[in-house]
């Protein structure tokens, strides 16, 4: 299981649970998508690349810019309670200065995302429906104008439109 660069993939379940197959359904439970519109981080590795292949019709994904995890961290961002991320939590449970440099760690892989539950932090983001809808079908992969499947550094505008 190795990391394939310093590529972090924000994976968003874009369709819902009915009529899911019980094969691609434990799949994105590993990836804890258990609902529409859900996102979560993880970094590129091959194990992560092969479960998202699996469950292409029912995520979409690309790389996340810096600045855009900066403000899914700081507005989407939950601790256990259902309270916001804040700088002084992120200094007085992991001991980095704030929201922006748990997201520079993320992106040099010190820190993974979605291992910060023992800490409080609630490894994935819920999301909004996009602002002025999707662009395409949500059953056609991005390539051929649809919304699923691999997307690249577009997945930022979605995120955006999302938060």
């Amino acid at each position: 299981m190795g990391v394939a660069s310093n590529k972090i993939y924000a994976i968003i379940r874009l369709r819902g649970v009915v009529d899911t197959p019980e094969e691609i359904e434990y799949t994105l439970r590993l990836l804890r998508l258990t609902r529409k519109f859900t996102c979560v981080i993880y970094p590129a590795t091959s194990d992560i690349e092969g479960m998202l292949e699996k469950v292409k019709d029912w995520v979409t994904w690309g790389e996340i810019d810096f600045h855009v995890l900066v403000q899914l961290l700081r507005s989407r961002g939950r601790i256990v309670g259902n309270k916001p991320l804040t700088d002084e939590y992120v200094k007085k449970v992991l001991g980095l200065d704030g929201v922006e440099e748990l997201a520079k760690a993320i992106f040099e892989n010190k820190v993974f995302f979605h291992k910060l539950n023992k800490y409080g932090i609630k490894p994935l983001f819920r999301l909004h429906p996009p602002s002025k809808g999707f662009k395409g079908s949500i059953k056609k992969p991005y390539k051929d104008g649809g919304e699923l499947g691999y997307r690249g550094k577009e997945i930022n505008d979605l995120l955006l439109r999302m938060m």
